[in-house]
């Protein structure tokens, strides 16, 4: 039986899943320069706000300080001018990039007589529920945007404060460029009920995309009815192979771990090739115990002054802080074997100067990104030209990598004939 609590959301979710929906219907038909007003006008808001931004994430930072987040999650949801200065920079990149909709993706004429197009069409309502970082509200609000459809949005509790002015500067520019103002809506509760009403939400949803930790993704993809756009950790692993240059190697890993622990690209693994070990030495394990990083390994590695020895559980484990498994493996074969067991298919990065071995990690890896003699913290839809990216998909099915505005699109046939009948 419904409970008066039960009903409150779903009413909540039956009210914004229904303007969602009318939204999507306009945004479908909407041109590209009333959506490139929307974002630009959008741009200009959070700009000419960032003091008010940089005071709501105060109160947000001492909420989530209050509930004990830890370091690595505090980072994500920190914003301060340079990183509003991001946020602007990512609504004017994807303002700029062509319209999805409407591309003809493939073209061809039949014997039959017909004419066939496939097109790239909306999604229709997306579904995003997120924690911590702020900024993903303006990410997703744009690239639904620009790829024509309506969002939803579910910042995690920690962030509602800064979440809801960047919001309304997102409603400010779509109401400047004259378009639905529920193109774009964010859950104004920290309530955990709304986010099961919007995994139940199928009449008004087309696609969640979750965008957080395990705890989160698992909940999404064990209790959504909705289709789900998803990586479930980022067991990112570096691979430093025997003809990896050393003054390569020794940036991409120092990068790759420390730059910000905290996001899914970060690497969360070291494979050291034995012929480099033994030609090098200890190098890389030196300089991530120098910078700080915990060292998690075993063997012959333990004789590196700093290192720990690594539990059972450490290789295929997502620490999201200064934390590093490492091992020596024989080989390119024995350091994808490892992969293919930890791995979580999200990331891995491979140092070498020989083609036949970059050609081979890259062909017998299924990771949705593969890297030659670069930082795993690329893994990231602005580093690759997007714009943005609304999370990074491991899966197999319609999007996979960062998710721009292009991979949320889905499409349809125009089929054109001439009084054309089957026989």
């Amino acid at each position: 039986m419904e409970t008066q609590l039960d009903s409150q959301f779903t009413d909540m979710m039956r009210d914004i899943g229904t303007k969602a929906r009318l939204a999507a219907g306009e945004l479908a038909c909407a041109g590209s320069e009333r959506k490139y007003a929307a974002l630009i006008g959008a741009a200009q808001a959070v700009w000419s706000r960032r003091q008010e931004i940089e005071d709501a994430n105060y109160q947000d930072m001492a909420y989530a300080e209050a509930k004990g987040l830890s370091p690595a999650m505090l980072d994500r949801l920190r914003l301060d001018e340079h990183r509003i200065r991001g946020i602007v920079d990512a609504l004017r990149a994807v303002a700029e990039q062509p319209d999805p909709v409407g591309r003809v993706l493939a073209e061809w004429d039949r014997p039959n007589g017909l004419h066939i197009q496939r097109v790239a069409t909306p999604l229709g309502v997306v579904g995003v529920i997120y924690e911590s970082r702020p900024n993903v509200t303006a990410d997703a609000g744009a690239l639904c945007l620009k790829a024509g459809n309506a969002v939803i949005l579910r910042g995690g509790s920690e962030s509602l404060h800064s979440a809801t002015v960047i919001h309304d500067c997102m409603v400010q520019g779509l109401r400047e460029a004259g378009l639905p103002q529920a193109a774009i809506q964010l859950i104004p509760t920290r309530d955990r009920e709304m986010v099961s009403a919007m995994l139940r939400a199928t009449e008004y949803i087309d696609v969640i995309v979750p965008r957080g930790g395990k705890g989160l993704v698992s909940l999404v993809q064990r209790e959504a009815r909705v289709p789900v756009f998803a990586h479930l950790e980022g067991i990112c692993h570096v691979y430093a192979d025997r003809d990896a240059d050393l003054e390569k190697a020794r940036r991409v890993v120092l990068n790759s771990k420390t730059r910000r622990t905290g996001i899914c690209g970060a690497a969360e693994c070291l494979l050291i090739d034995w012929q480099f070990y033994t030609k090098h030495g200890a190098v890389l394990i030196e300089d991530l115990v120098k910078a700080g990083v915990e060292v998690r390994t075993e063997g012959e590695l333990l004789k590196v002054p700093g290192t720990v020895k690594a539990a059972p559980d450490d290789f295929g484990r997502e620490f999201l802080d200064m934390i590093i498994a490492a091992k020596l493996v024989d080989g390119v074969d024995e350091a994808i074997a490892h992969i293919r067991q930890y791995g979580s298919n999200h990331t891995e990065s491979i140092l070498t100067e020989n083609d036949e071995t970059a050609a081979r990690f890259m062909q017998r890896l299924d990771s949705a990104i593969l890297m030659r003699n670069a930082s795993t913290q690329f893994a990231d839809g602005g580093e690759f030209g997007m714009g943005g990216e609304i999370g990074i998909a491991t899966g197999k099915m319609h999007a996979r990598g960062p998710v721009g505005a292009d991979q949320l699109t889905s499409f349809k046939y125009l089929v054109t004939g001439d009084g054309t009948i089957r026989l």
